[in-house]
């Protein structure tokens, strides 16, 4: 599989953004289903979900995300642990870590009500700069939950940091509140525009999906 961004196609999004997105497209990790949306987490309708669990199971893509998470993750500054986000964020968490050689722990969305009870797994010791990985960030809430549990653990979070964000200004206005940076590979427009470009989507559906990103909740009401 060739991740090489084509010179003749003029984009606003930057070489990484439309790779990440092309090779999401070709191992199909993203669903489109307009007439039937999917139900998001936060109760959001939504007819495209981007699925990159997928990406575990083809091992170029795999070591692609890998490798694109390890040089985004610079800009971060250093940092002495990663942590992901349970569950979808452990996988690419852990092969981060890896890749860096650092610890690795994953966070809980609450914690466990039996054995040690814990919300963090792994070893974390207070003090510690951690970089939290997450697949996605819609809305950010399941991030931020995580980055409350390790700064009340002693950890200082460098920043959070994904494969795919939706750009919805809710998630921009969550992270600048809890004075959290977050960078992502990818997002909604640049993988719309090269879905469109590459014939991923019918025209039928790039409006659907267009007008979705103008207002989900509106769009979300039609269907509920």
């Amino acid at each position: 599989m060739q991740f090489v961004a084509s010179i003749n196609f003029i984009t606003q999004f930057s070489i990484l953004e439309s790779e990440v997105a092309r090779s999401l497209l070709e191992i199909k990790a993203v669903k489109l289903s307009p007439q039937q949306p999917f139900t998001w987490a936060s109760g959001l309708l939504s007819p495209i979900y981007c699925d990159n669990r997928v990406a575990l199971s083809h091992p170029v893509v795999r070591t692609f995300l890998k490798n694109c998470l390890a040089e985004k993750s610079r800009g971060f500054g250093t940092f002495d642990v990663v942590a992901g986000v349970a569950t979808a964020g452990i996988p690419h968490g852990a092969l981060l870590a890896d890749v860096l050689e650092k610890p690795f722990v994953y966070v809980r969305s609450s914690a466990k009500d039996h054995g040690r009870r814990n919300q963090i797994e792994g070893e974390l010791k207070s003090g510690q700069r951690v970089l939290v990985v997450e697949d996605l960030i819609s809305t950010g809430g399941s991030c931020l939950l995580a980055v409350d549990a390790l700064r009340e653990a002693g950890a200082e979070v460098a920043g959070v940091l994904a494969i795919f964000q939706y750009g919805f200004s809710k998630a921009d206005i969550a992270f600048a509140e809890k004075g959290v940076d977050f960078q992502t590979l990818t997002n909604y427009d640049a993988l719309v525009e090269e879905a469109a470009r590459t014939g991923y989507v019918s025209e039928s559906d790039l409006n659907t999906l267009k007008k979705w990103r103008e207002n989900p909740e509106a769009w979300g009401a039609l269907y509920a």
